[in-house]
């Protein structure tokens, strides 16, 4: 995380630390985080692991954007923080796996008994990509035409509706193979 510009970011609002001139909050861009914050968050909470607060994957957003222009600047700041929001998530997913692959192969000779935290569907579900989650969340959750979703993640059209059935079809894939189990 980027220190030094926020101290904290809730559902209300935003506190800034730091002077004026520094990347803070103007009037405008307070009222923008108020009503963009929530959506967000819940689009955070898909395309995110599951071991990382949604809360952080927002916070991260905003801290990127602003320490190089204010809200107001940006044409759709909405489909703008989702696309930075995205772009942390998968970053994350890649680091993650590196991690994990290392972990696997130092625990390769440890048995390890695990409880799964999550319905099986929900499991499967985060087998697939930030993008792939994050367009069926938009699409199938939100209610967005995929003319929407595009705009919002910097794709054509034509690649969203190809993202979310290669989603579908993954989905469908994963959940297949864990009722044959």
């Amino acid at each position: 995380m980027v220190s030094g510009v926020f101290t904290c970011v809730d559902a209300i609002g935003v506190t800034v630390s730091g002077s004026d001139e520094d990347a803070s909050i103007h009037g405008f861009d307070r009222v923008l985080v108020a009503g963009l914050y929530q959506p967000l968050r819940r689009f955070a909470g898909v395309v995110g692991r599951p071991d990382i607060d949604p809360d952080d994957l927002v916070q991260e957003a905003f801290v990127r954007t602003l320490q190089t222009r204010r809200l107001d600047e940006l044409d759709d700041p909405g489909a703008y923080l989702r696309r930075v929001i995205l772009n942390v998530a998968r970053s994350q997913r890649r680091r993650f796996g590196r991690a994990r692959r290392v972990m696997d192969v130092l625990e390769a000779s440890t048995p390890v008994v695990t409880d799964p935290t999550y319905p099986s569907d929900v499991a499967e579900l985060y087998r697939l990509g930030p993008k792939q989650r994050g367009v069926l969340f938009l699409h199938d959750v939100e209610g967005f035409s995929f003319g929407e979703v595009s705009v919002m993640l910097g794709m054509t059209s034509s690649a969203a509706r190809m993202t979310a059935s290669r989603g579908r079809r993954r989905l469908r894939s994963l959940l297949e193979e864990e009722a044959d189990r």
